[in-house]
């Protein structure tokens, strides 16, 4: 059975909904902390819209629940619906969101008011929005931050509120190669990168203008940057979600173009001259470089190809 703990839907659609949540619970859809999108009819003007739907126990019941079997832990299953299935896109965002959601079992009618309404009602907000204020806060040195992002800079935001931290560091999460390039080569980078001169780029938000200092860029960075801030004229915050995946996914084909090449050239010098003119006109040789030098450190062959590269390079 299905209690309502809160909505703002009106009482046909919330039954609707409730039924629709009721058939995937008896059908074993729903998997603990995973959440799913559907598309769901709804007596609403808009007749069909986008739901995220995720079920979840809070860690400290099921402890409760674990100490003391007779007593069944409450379960939830929250709901955000917006104009299309496009809250896909953000689905580990609001996973991550459920997850910090915090209900007593024994929540006095204050608690839910001041503490669980607020947070639920501001899903949007909180979970789709911070790529676009990010954008929008930055402009044109938002290529500084792509560039952190995907060297593994360490960065420092000081005198920023709250809020705004939490959006800078959620954009550099999902601005990274991580969990898209293994994870030794991930750890060794983060390690190189803090040993290097400039060891953070530090963000000073005291002005209206965020001053950054010891950052880097490169071509590759500033041709997405214009991607992004042309994107701002719209407003859509699911378009700038779409220009951060396929900014990573150009990243990763460079990264795979390259030690394809490398592969060749222990072999073959024309392979070589071929890495050396990828490199020239990708725009982001110097994160290149690095990411496979460390991955290619234990093996002798491709990491004198490396070496060559770098003096190619620099020169």
């Amino acid at each position: 059975s299905l209690s309502l703990l809160d909505t703002n839907l009106p009482a046909e659609a919330e039954t609707e909904l409730r039924s629709f949540i009721a058939k995937r619970l008896t059908k074993g859809a729903l998997f603990e902390g995973m959440g799913n999108v559907a598309t769901v009819g709804l007596s609403i003007p808009e007749c069909k819209v986008g739901c995220y739907y995720c079920r979840f126990q809070q860690e400290n019941l099921l402890e409760m629940a674990t100490l003391e079997s007779d007593i069944n832990a409450p379960e939830y299953v929250v709901c955000f619906l917006g104009g299309s299935e496009k809250e896909d896109t953000f689905r580990l965002e609001l996973d991550k969101y459920i997850q910090s959601l915090k209900i007593s079992p024994d929540s006095e009618q204050k608690t839910l008011e001041t503490c669980v309404k607020p947070y639920l009602r501001s899903w949007f907000e909180n979970a789709i929005c911070p790529i676009q204020r990010v954008v929008q806060l930055f402009q044109e040195k938002l290529a500084f931050l792509l560039h952190a992002a995907l060297s593994y800079t360490p960065v420092e935001v000081k005198n920023a509120d709250e809020k705004t931290e939490k959006d800078i560091s959620r954009f550099l999460a999902g601005a990274s190669l991580q969990g898209l390039v293994q994870e030794g080569t991930m750890t060794s980078l983060c390690i190189a990168m803090t040993e290097e001169q400039h060891r953070s780029m530090i963000i000073d938000c005291s002005g209206p203008q965020p001053q950054l200092h010891n950052a880097g860029s490169n071509r590759f960075c500033e041709d997405w940057m214009h991607a992004f801030v042309n994107g701002a004229e719209g407003g859509n915050p699911f378009l700038f979600r779409q220009i951060l995946e396929n900014f990573k996914l150009k990243a990763i084909q460079d990264i795979n173009n390259l030690k394809r090449f490398i592969r060749q050239a222990e072999m073959n010098h024309y392979a070589l001259f071929k890495c050396y003119m990828f490199l020239k006109n990708c725009g982001s040789a110097d994160i290149l470089l690095k990411i496979v030098k460390v991955e290619h450190a234990e093996m002798p062959e491709a990491r004198n190809v490396v070496t060559v590269l770098e003096e190619f390079m620099r020169e």
